[in-house]
């Protein structure tokens, strides 16, 4: 099993190495964007919880990009299904379920991994100094692990790249503007914030920014996303069985 799994592993890094060069810009104008409007608009006067706007928004940017960044894992296993078809020679190698599963997913976190070191070297250069702890990288590797999950799985599900984008347009894009990353949660009316507490991305961001900060922690967070990790993580590997039928 443990073969399988680096075999798929491997396999997906070949391919972003050939890509990284121009996969670094991609990861970098968003952020860069997003970082010098807010910066220059409203970086410097506007304080939360005792903090700049602009401390606040990185640790929001980082939860953003490890979601976008791990679930884009789905579109490289949907060209390996429609175009080149590898899955069709994944089911006739003796790579188990479960195997394949994990190597997607740690590919998907990987990427998320690189994505979010450019994140953090433009907020170095932006002048910007957050802690990245332990708690740090915890709360990014589990929210990693959670969307690299959910995007095998979904992309089991998909027939085509016109269902991947709808999907993504449907669930990622609000989430990634609603779940905590540019705004307090907290200062939502009550029946709102309710329903954004229901997002994983929401209890990431919370999470990932307390670490930067240097705030307490709250541990219900890290719980909550561990198990909506493995409960995407056991779906996925379901929907790789039900995709061999």
């Amino acid at each position: 099993m443990i073969q399988g799994i680096i075999a798929i592993y491997v396999r997906e890094m070949l391919i972003l190495r050939r890509r990284l060069t121009r996969q670094i810009p991609s990861w970098s104008i968003s952020p860069f964007l997003y970082l010098t409007a807010f910066s220059y608009a409203v970086g410097h006067g506007v304080t939360i919880d005792g903090h700049t706007y602009i401390e606040f928004l990185i640790p929001g940017l980082i939860a953003m990009g490890s979601m976008t960044q791990s679930f884009a894992i789905a579109s490289e296993i949907n060209i390996a299904r429609f175009y080149w078809h590898i899955f069709e020679e994944f089911q006739a190698a003796p790579i188990s379920k479960f195997a394949y599963v994990a190597g997607e997913v740690l590919a998907g976190m990987t990427r998320a991994m690189l994505a979010i070191s450019v994140i953090m070297v433009l907020g170095f250069l932006f002048g910007v100094r957050l802690h990245y702890g332990p708690a740090f990288f915890l709360a990014l590797f589990l929210n990693s692990f959670v969307f690299a999950s959910l995007a095998v799985g979904l992309a089991m599900v998909v027939k085509s790249h016109a269902d991947q984008a709808m999907l993504s347009n449907f669930i990622i894009t609000p989430m990634a503007f609603l779940g905590g990353t540019f705004f307090p949660v907290e200062r939502l009316p009550e029946w709102a914030g309710a329903i954004l507490n229901l997002l994983p991305l929401t209890h990431a961001s919370r999470a990932i920014r307390s670490a930067c900060l240097g705030d307490p922690v709250n541990v219900f967070s890290y719980v909550l996303l561990l198990i909506v990790g493995l409960i995407f993580f056991a779906v996925a590997v379901w929907c790789v069985e039900k995709a061999k039928d």
